[in-house]
């Protein structure tokens, strides 16, 4: 914050590119409703790998977060949110649970509805 108690503008353009490291591509693919939750060494062990994968980490414990609300959860784009899970899901702190197959239409709008009411929650 500034002096007149406004944030300063440039620390929301770099803040994205610094969390990242400044990759902008992700490890592996992951579905923007794909499910995250935290594995049982993972809370401790995201304690030492800075504050935003701690944060991650936290959210989903015990608590399936999809990738959608995790970027909102950090209010960084879905790309960096991204690059962070499927960083800390090759690290074994995540582990993922990947989206329905393409078949089964109605789960899959089912899972899209409870993403979309969980959003609209926060």
């Amino acid at each position: 914050m500034d002096q007149y108690g406004e944030e300063d503008p440039r620390g929301n353009l770099v803040r994205p590119y610094a969390v990242t490291r400044g990759r902008t591509e992700p490890t592996r693919e992951i579905a923007i409703e794909a499910v995250m939750l935290t594995m049982q060494r993972g809370v401790e062990e995201s304690r030492y790998a800075g504050r935003d994968r701690h944060l991650i980490a936290t959210l989903c414990d015990g608590r399936a977060q999809s990738l959608a609300e995790i970027a909102v959860h950090l209010r960084v784009p879905l790309g960096v949110a991204r690059v962070l899970v499927a960083d800390m899901i090759t690290e074994g702190i995540l582990t993922l649970h990947e989206p329905l197959e393409a078949g089964d239409t109605e789960e899959r709008i089912n899972v899209l509805e409870r993403v979309l009411v969980g959003l609209r929650s926060l």
